[in-house]
């Protein structure tokens, strides 16, 4: 409606942003200097329109084109407010006139006052002679006059409208947790709301004018390129990718403009695909646990009657040779049993118990605890490049998976060799260790397979169980784990969300819980914790009080509250203040809520004890 109206205007009328590029024109400007339909797109340089006006004599036959064109360019970058009248080449006079927006940019209107001109002139060389052309000329003057300020009038109001509207949607958009921007069809950005480098840290924010194989980078844009092209074919992809930078992950909707530009929105859905990995695993193991429970009992059962038949046999007198094979058939039984207790651990229903982990302790602990398993010609090196932050982690699993890389890579290195165990965080957003070991490294079926539950490559000696459990772990944090082979043997990578632990030197709490009984054990809770609380028992209550009290250190919340939210609604709307929060909840870890929870608090599973609350409190390093 906007073009449309700004159509039906007499003057020419341009709108140029902060970098010298078209924001918005009418049909008017183009015909007025007969420019190129390329020169009068949204994105369009207004150093080439100059130029290519320049070229076609607008500013003299004898004019310096490239002085004339950076004489303008000069005078635009200062955004000066002016009004300049001039004789065009073909005889048309013009006038000009030039306003500067708030927010950079300038709109300019072109008006043809030929006639007002002609006018003039023929007042001033026969005004003895042709009074009645002059007063005819005087009444066309006064009405064209009319007629202009009528029109300046309307432009005035049309660019006041443009200015709010421009405003109001810049705010939205900077407003919106995702990045929302525009490419032309050369793929430039003509609109970003400055939130590239929140969504894919390391990117620039000013990327107006910039092409987006620059802004993203050339690995991230080969990604995205196939999608891109199909938007410009008039299609709408939405797809996801791992970001290599910051290993984020992010979800991109392409919507093509129709006239050859493309929509760009996207989120960083890295806690989101946490969550669903976690929930993912965790349906599986009720699976396996379901199918697996009847067989475990009944097999269980067989084998305590073969050890029972075994140890009766083993009593009588029998051939050396029968003794040999009443003690293999033990053996194999007892193993069948320790078989039974891992696949148990496997489709158990427990749960991560994440709490204030220091990093620094765990790893320098389990190098304490791996070596003595080694060999003497076998090395353990643990290198530690994490940082000080305490991080929420259960740190007996993840203690348990690392010891059972190292004594994996203690197998595959035989006698001699070198095992190194590898931490460091990936911007915030994970922690990677990495196990390597000296040995022959991974075999073709290994890379396949090693994950599935009884693949293994040493035989009888073998559960086959030893990698699906570090695998089981790792899935319901959230994370990840990828086998591979280097130049001296293999990798083992776990990847883990990095979630800082909630810091706090006592202090204010606010407790949010529905429940009066339930709040009171928790209030005492944490009295006995060295806290002060302050209740309340919906999200808006819980809202209000930290939005007018600013001593609030630390926030305690179930998941299921009364009232129009829940605990994750409270994290959404308690984002900008930045405070630390612990979610509680009776939900069972597949709930999809639950899950959801884990990727972005620490979660307590009631019914739980000081203890455990206490667990996830890190204390200031000044407390």
């Amino acid at each position: 409606m906007t073009t449309a109206g700004l159509n039906l205007i007499a003057q020419a009328l341009s709108i140029y942003d902060s970098d010298l590029r078209l924001a918005v024109c009418n049909r008017r400007f183009q015909e007025m200097f007969d420019l190129p339909d390329h020169l009068v797109q949204v994105g369009a340089s207004f150093e080439e329109t100059l130029r290519h006006m320049a070229d076609r004599g607008e500013y003299g036959a004898d004019h310096d084109i490239e002085s004339a064109v950076k004489q303008r360019v000069d005078q635009a970058l200062a955004f000066e407010p002016h009004y300049v009248e001039r004789v065009r080449p073909n005889g048309q006079t013009i006038s000009i006139e030039g306003s500067p927006l708030p927010q950079g940019g300038w709109v300019t209107v072109y008006t043809d006052i030929t006639r007002a001109k002609r006018s003039e002139a023929l007042l001033r060389a026969r005004s003895e002679e042709l009074t009645d052309q002059v007063l005819t000329h005087a009444e066309d003057l006064a009405a064209t006059n009319r007629e202009l300020a009528a029109t300046i009038t309307a432009l005035e109001e049309a660019k006041r409208q443009l200015t709010e509207i421009e405003a109001r949607t810049r705010l939205t958009t900077e407003m919106m947790p995702a990045h929302i921007a525009h490419v032309d069809h050369d793929g430039r950005y003509t609109y970003s709301n400055r939130r590239l480098s929140s969504v894919m840290p390391g990117r620039p924010q000013d990327i107006l004018g910039m092409h987006i194989t620059e802004a993203l980078g050339a690995s991230t844009f080969d990604r995205i390129e196939p999608h891109l092209n199909a938007a410009y074919e008039g299609k709408s992809p939405v797809f996801e990718f791992t970001e290599n930078h910051s290993a984020r992950r992010i979800r991109v909707a392409f919507t093509p403009d129709g006239i050859g530009g493309v929509y760009i929105l996207s989120m960083d859905v890295t806690g989101e695909t946490q969550a669903r990995v976690a929930l993912q695993q965790s349906r599986r193991r009720a699976l396996a646990a379901q199918m697996t429970s009847g067989l475990a009992h009944d097999f269980s059962n067989l084998l305590t009657i073969i050890l029972g038949m075994q140890s009766k046999l083993a009593r009588m007198d029998l051939a050396p040779e029968a003794e040999d094979l009443v003690t293999a058939t033990q053996s194999a039984a007892r193993r069948g049993g320790r078989l039974l207790n891992r696949l148990a651990d496997m489709t158990s229903s427990r749960t991560l118990r994440p709490q204030a982990t220091d990093m620094h302790a765990l790893l320098s602990d389990l190098k304490l605890l791996a070596t003595p398993s080694l060999p003497q010609a076998v090395g353990l090196t643990v290198l530690d490049n994490m940082p000080d932050e305490t991080l929420l982690l259960d740190a007996g699993i993840l203690q348990d998976a690392l010891l059972n890389l190292i004594l994996n890579a203690r197998d595959a290195c035989g006698t001699t060799g070198q095992i190194t165990i590898s931490a460091h965080c990936i911007d915030q957003t994970w922690i990677e260790i990495t196990a390597t070991d000296t040995g022959p490294g991974f075999s073709g079926d290994a890379l396949k397979h090693a994950l599935n539950p009884f693949f293994t490559t040493k035989g009888g000696e073998g559960s086959g169980l030893g990698l699906p459990m570090v695998y089981d772990m790792t899935k319901l944090a959230g994370g990840d784990l990828q086998l591979a082979n280097t130049l001296t043997g293999a990798s083992v990578t776990l990847r883990l969300p990095y979630r800082a632990a909630p810091t706090t030197s006592g202090g204010l709490t606010l407790l949010v819980e529905d429940s009066e009984a339930l709040r009171a054990t928790f209030r005492d809770m944490l009295i006995e914790l060295g806290h002060a609380v302050i209740e309340a028992t919906t999200v808006d209550e819980a809202t209000a009080l930290t939005a007018d009290i600013d001593d609030i250190a630390l926030v305690l919340s179930d998941i299921n509250l009364r009232g129009g939210g829940n605990g994750l609604d409270l994290l959404d709307r308690l984002v900008s203040s930045d405070l630390p929060c612990i979610l509680m909840t009776s939900l069972p870890p597949d709930d999809p809520l639950h899950a959801a929870a884990l990727a972005r608090a620490p979660v307590l599973r009631k019914p739980f004890s000081a203890a455990q609350l206490a667990a996830l409190i890190q204390p200031e390093a000044t407390a």
